[in-house]
């Protein structure tokens, strides 16, 4: 039997309305604050990256922020304290437009340490096999939604820092090799690349030469600052706008590169796709310019053209250098 309170309660709920109705169909592009990934080799430029965003706050586990002049929380030493300043941003007026995390791998220890207290386990490994990494996710789940909390109470731009390091991949089309991956547990990794729009691998640019007199292959590097946008065989990076193949490490070129992501920027790519193209020469440039002309002016499959034509040229490359 009900108390009467709760039979009253009852009696003023209203029917839910439908929500999954044509009227309430949406069209077109919806603008948001942008989610950014990106790792790349100690020394890069990556803070400095996230200095030059707008107005960015720095939260962070690392003191990689001292020779620049930014805005940073007290260095957390809890995964409380992680949480604690992103909600402190969520629920407070303030004039940052952007948050910083430097970097998520320096970060990752204290959720370990957290979990660990929490279900009173020696260290992350003492959950068993793999177990103390699932556990892990839950708890990163759990701070990727305080995230887009404060993204849409404050419409600020998210970005996350972090180190590369090179791991043997195990391919299952042929032999392994090595490439560049995020410095944090593969989990953790995955889930971080699928919230965000954006992953930026940045390398100073190199290339390959070989030693007329010794026949030798060595590395050369330009000194340039790069950050790459699409993924490879060498490292992962990805972008869900028709970013160029790579860009200078700089934040005001990466948010140009952004604006140009446009219907009306279509013409540049089909350029790139015809340099290419030629480039590539022979049957491959005959196919690829059937499929452009098939593609019209359809952006979706232009990109998805101009990623085929940017794995052979990865191809090429490695046959040269072979």
């Amino acid at each position: 039997m009900l108390y009467p309170a709760r039979k009253a309660a009852l009696s003023e709920v209203q029917p839910l309305l439908p929500r999954m109705t044509l009227g309430a169909l949406r069209t077109g592009r919806i603008e948001a604050p942008p989610r950014t990934l990106v790792h790349g080799v100690e020394g890069v430029g990556k803070t400095t990256f996230g200095a030059n965003s707008p107005a960015p706050i720095f939260l962070g586990a690392e003191d990689g922020t001292g020779h620049l002049d930014v805005t940073r929380f007290p260095q957390p030493e809890t995964w409380g304290h992680v949480r604690e300043a992103i909600a402190t941003l969520t629920k407070d007026q303030h004039k940052y437009l952007t948050l910083v995390i430097d970097t998520v791998d320096w970060v990752e220890p204290l959720l370990w340490q957290h979990i660990c207290e929490r279900d009173k386990k020696a260290d992350i490994e003492a959950y068993g096999f793999g177990k103390g990494y699932t556990a892990a996710v839950q708890e990163w789940r759990v701070l990727v939604a305080d995230l887009e909390r404060l993204r849409a109470a404050r419409q600020m731009g998210i970005i996350l820092l972090a180190h590369s390091h090179i791991k043997s991949f195990k391919n299952p089309q042929g032999e392994d090799f090595d490439r560049y991956e995020l410095k944090i547990n593969q989990k953790a990794g995955g889930l971080l690349k699928e919230w965000v729009d954006t992953v930026l691998f940045a390398n100073f640019e190199m290339y390959a030469a070989r030693d007329g007199r010794t026949s030798r292959v060595r590395g050369v590097s330009t000194g340039a600052r790069l950050a790459y946008t699409q993924r490879t065989a060498a490292y992962d990076a990805k972008n869900r706008s028709n970013l160029p193949e790579s860009i200078a490490l700089d934040y005001p070129e990466y948010a140009a590169a952004m604006k140009d992501d446009l219907p009306e920027g279509v013409d540049g790519l089909i350029a790139e796709v015809v340099r290419k193209a030629t480039e590539l020469g022979g049957d491959i440039e005959v196919k690829a310019m059937q499929s452009l002309l098939a593609a019209g002016r359809d952006i979706s499959n232009i990109t998805r053209l101009n990623n085929r034509l940017n794995a052979r040229l990865s191809e090429k490359a490695a046959e040269v250098t072979a």
